[in-house]
């Protein structure tokens, strides 16, 4: 066996001043940062009246109310429940559609790949930020007001909401896409167009639909809670159910909606893996 070396500290504490003398500052960052954090939740826990009392003792109302809902019976509404199922799903796909043929042409403006300028592109990736960052609730309540109840503010408020986050992904999977393409059409002598459209796009399709996709799945749950506020849906009935206590009825909704959430995962994977391939595992 070989003799272990001798470690000369001097040596290493000469090369590597950095990692041996922090300063202190450097040295008490990560403990204050974790007592900060851990002050404010504390301060969370009492400012907003938190108590484990109250929790415990409403897990008997919980366990009440999930009897009730036992066994699932839609009464005679069924016909009626179907038909704000697909009022729901009508809203995710067509909300999600409008935002997507919207937002692709936007998105190429905010791609630096696309639009080297910083000083037009910021713009464009601003109004994107500030769209997005409105919750798609709080743009159904807006357009509830602007246009009325029913499922045409729900599909504007998914088309609205959408169209800010699809930007930002478009334009990330734009500026991601291999530029060899796109240099190979530049020196054949094709304009920018060209390059968008036989250099870019044919690389970021797939990316793009697969986003669509998920987004629609997505959709299909905040069409549910959009619809309790008014913008139509299976969200509608289910808010007039649980005013009324009918809870075998709220558990006959909540598992349609179940059924159809998981329904449409099947199916928008088999379409992702259609469009996209199935890729090897090593």
């Amino acid at each position: 066996m070989t003799k272990p070396q001798q470690v000369d500290t001097a040596q290493l504490r000469a090369r590597y001043p950095d990692v041996f003398d922090r300063p202190a500052s450097a040295r008490l960052a990560a403990p204050a940062m974790i007592v900060a954090a851990l002050a404010i939740l504390v301060y969370g826990f009492v400012d907003l009246d938190f108590s484990p009392s109250r929790f415990f003792s409403g897990l008997s109302q919980l366990g009440w109310i999930s009897l009730m809902m036992i066994p699932p019976d839609p009464g005679s509404s069924l016909p009626i429940y179907l038909k704000a199922l697909g009022e729901t799903l009508s809203i995710a796909l067509l909300g999600t559609t409008l935002a997507a043929l919207f937002a692709l042409p936007v998105s190429l403006l905010a791609a630096r790949n696309v639009v080297p300028s910083k000083i037009l592109r910021f713009p464009v990736r601003r109004f994107l930020d500030s769209i997005r960052g409105v919750d798609t609730l709080i743009w159904a309540l807006v357009w509830i007001n602007v246009v009325g109840l029913g499922p045409f503010a729900g599909v504007l408020a998914i088309a609205v909401s959408d169209f800010g986050s699809f930007g930002k992904l478009f334009s990330e999977a734009i500026e991601g896409a291999d530029q060899k393409q796109v240099e190979g059409i530049r020196a054949s002598g094709g304009s920018a167009l060209h390059e968008i459209r036989f250099g870019l796009l044919p690389q970021v399709l797939p990316v793009i639909a697969g986003q669509v996709l998920y987004f629609i799945e997505s959709n299909t749950r905040s069409a549910t809670i959009i619809g309790i506020v008014g913008a139509g849906g299976i969200g509608l009935q289910l808010a007039e159910q649980i005013r009324v206590l009918e809870w075998q009825r709220v558990s006959f909704l909540i598992l349609m909606i179940l059924v159809a959430v998981a329904a449409i995962d099947f199916i928008s994977g088999k379409l992702r893996f259609a469009i996209i391939g199935r890729r090897a595992v090593a």
